[in-house]
C-alpha cells in the first residue's frame, strides 16, 4: 500500500531496455513508485520504453534541442580512439547534454517546488559524483535527496600500465569540473541528505565538501530483482563422460581493466589435475575479444574456455544458474552489479579488492584479492579457484551465504529502505 508523501524523482538516465545506469534508475522508479506518489522526470529518449512499461504513470518527459542532438554526434566521435571510448573526455564533452537537461528541469519544477507540491525532490541519475542538480535551488522548504552517487575511484598503484590503457591521464578532467561547473559544490553543500554508492566514494565527498556524516549514508546503487534470487544452493555437475565438472564464469566487458586475461592466466597456472575438471565461460564483448582468444590458443587452453560473445542481459541468467564459480578480477569498479546478479544466483565470488566489488563479497560469500600488483592477482587468483575447486563444503557453504546475502540487495528492499529515509527526513524537518 502507498503512503501519501509526494515525491519527484528527477533521473535523466531511466531506460528498463538499456543496461547499466539507465536500468539502475529505471528499477529505483519502479520500486519506489511502488510505495509513494512519484512524478518522474527524465529525458525524452527514454520515452519510448517507458511508455510501453508504464503509459499510465506521471512522467515528464525533457526534449532535447536540435543543436544537442547535433552536439552530441560530434562528442561522441571526438570521444573514441581506434573505436575505444576515453570515458574522461566523453563525460566531460557531453556534460553539455545534462546541463540541458538539467535547466529545463529547474525551469519547469522550480515554481510547484516552491509552491509545496513535493515533499521530497530526490535526484538520481547520473550516478557520477560530478553532476550538479539546479532544482535544489527550488528547495527553500523541500527536503532533496542525492544519490546515489557513486566513482572516482583510482586505479591501484600495482596497475598503472592497465590504466593508461584506459586514458587515466584524462581524469585531471574531473578535478577542473569540479571548479568550473555551476552549481555543483551547491548541491552538495546545501543537500539534506546524499546516499554513496560505495565507501570510497563517500569519503571523497566528505572531503571535498566537509559533509557532516549525519547527511550521508552508505547505500549501494545496484541491486537484485526478486525473481532472479535463487532459493537453493549450487549442486556439482557431471558431464558427458561422467567427470564432475566445475563451471567458472566471467561476466563483462572485454576491457583491460576487467582482468580476463589476468583470469586466463590463473587457469592455465592450476594443476593439470585442476584443469581436467573445469570449465570457464567469458561472457561479453569487447576491443580486447580477439586478444583474449589469442592468449588463450598460446596457453593451450581452447577445450577449457568458451566465449560467448555479446549476450542480452537477461540471458544471462541461464550462464550464472549453470556456474558453479564467479571469477571478477576487475581491478577498478565502481558498482559491479554483475557481481551481486551472480551471488544471487548463489555463485561464490572472486573479487579485487578495490571499490564497490569488494563491499559486496564478504569472507563467508568469497574471497577478495588485494591489487598489489598482476603478478600477485595472478597467485592469489589460481589459489581461490583451486581453493574452490577442491573444496565441496566450502563452495557449497558460500553459496548458501551469497544467496543469502544477496537478499538484502533486493529492489524492493531498497526502494523500502529509501522511503524510510524519507520519512525520517520529513519528521526532522517538521521539528
Amino acid at each position: 500500500m502507498k503512503n501519501n508523501v509526494k515525491v519527484l524523482l528527477i533521473i535523466e538516465q531511466c531506460n528498463p531496455e538499456w543496461p547499466s545506469v539507465p536500468l539502475v534508475g529505471y528499477s529505483f522508479y519502479k520500486h519506489i513508485s511502488q510505495l509513494v506518489d512519484t512524478t518522474l522526470v527524465t529525458h525524452e529518449r527514454n520515452k519510448a520504453a517507458m511508455d510501453k512499461a508504464h503509459p499510465e504513470r506521471d512522467i515528464v518527459y525533457i526534449p532535447e534541442s536540435k543543436f544537442i542532438k547535433s552536439y552530441y554526434k560530434i562528442a561522441a566521435k571526438l570521444s573514441q580512439i581506434k573505436g575505444k571510448i576515453i570515458w574522461p573526455l566523453y563525460n566531460t564533452l557531453t556534460y553539455p547534454i545534462y546541463a540541458e537537461f538539467n535547466h529545463q528541469v529547474y525551469a519547469k519544477f522550480k515554481n510547484s517546488i516552491l509552491g509545496g507540491e513535493y515533499d521530497i525532490v530526490h535526484a538520481l541519475t547520473p550516478i557520477l559524483p560530478r553532476y550538479p542538480v539546479k532544482a535544489i535551488r527550488a528547495c527553500k522548504n523541500t527536503p532533496f535527496i542525492l544519490g546515489p552517487v557513486n566513482g572516482g575511484v583510482p586505479f591501484p598503484k600495482g596497475f598503472q600500465a592497465v590504466a593508461r590503457q584506459e586514458f587515466s591521464y584524462f581524469n585531471f578532467l574531473r578535478l577542473i569540473g569540479r571548479y568550473i561547473i555551476p552549481g555543483y559544490r551547491e548541491t552538495y553543500e546545501k543537500a539534506d541528505y546524499i546516499l554513496s554508492g560505495s565507501t570510497y566514494t563517500m569519503n571523497l565527498i566528505k572531503n571535498l565538501f566537509e559533509i557532516k556524516t549525519k547527511k550521508i549514508e552508505l547505500f549501494y546503487e545496484n541491486g537484485i530483482d526478486d525473481l532472479f534470487i535463487k532459493h537453493e544452493t549450487k549442486t556439482s555437475r557431471i558431464d558427458k563422460s561422467y567427470k564432475k565438472t566445475i563451471n567458472l564464469l566471467f561476466v563483462g566487458r572485454l576491457v583491460p581493466y576487467k582482468g580476463a586475461d589476468i583470469l586466463i592466466e590463473a587457469i592455465s597456472n592450476l594443476n593439470l589435475s585442476i584443469q581436467e575438471i573445469i570449465k570457464l565461460t567469458i561472457v561479453g564483448d569487447g576491443p580486447e575479444h580477439k586478444a583474449l582468444k589469442n592468449q588463450v590458443s598460446k596457453l593451450s587452453l581452447n577445450d577449457k574456455v568458451n566465449f560467448t560473445g555479446w549476450v542480452e542481459q537477461q540471458e544471462t541468467v541461464s550462464y550464472y544458474r549453470d556456474s558453479d564459480i564467479f571469477c571478477f578480477p576487475s581491478v577498478r569498479e565502481f558498482g559491479g552489479a554483475v557481481v551481486l546478479e551472480a551471488m544471487a544466483n548463489g555463485l561464490p565470488c572472486i573479487v579485487i579488492n578495490n571499490g564497490g566489488i569488494a563491499e559486496y563479497v564478504t569472507e563467508e560469500t568469497g574471497f577478495k584479492i588485494d591489487p598489489i600488483s598482476r603478478d600477485f592477482v595472478v597467485k592469489e587468483l589460481t589459489e581461490c579457484i583451486a581453493k574452490l575447486v577442491q573444496n565441496d563444503d566450502l563452495r557449497n557453504g558460500m553459496s548458501m551465504n551469497a544467496i543469502q546475502r544477496s537478499r538484502d540487495f533486493s529492489w524492493s528492499a531498497k526502494a523500502e529502505k529509501i522511503v524510510n529515509i524519507y520519512s525520517k527526513l520529513l519528521e526532522s524537518k517538521a521539528h
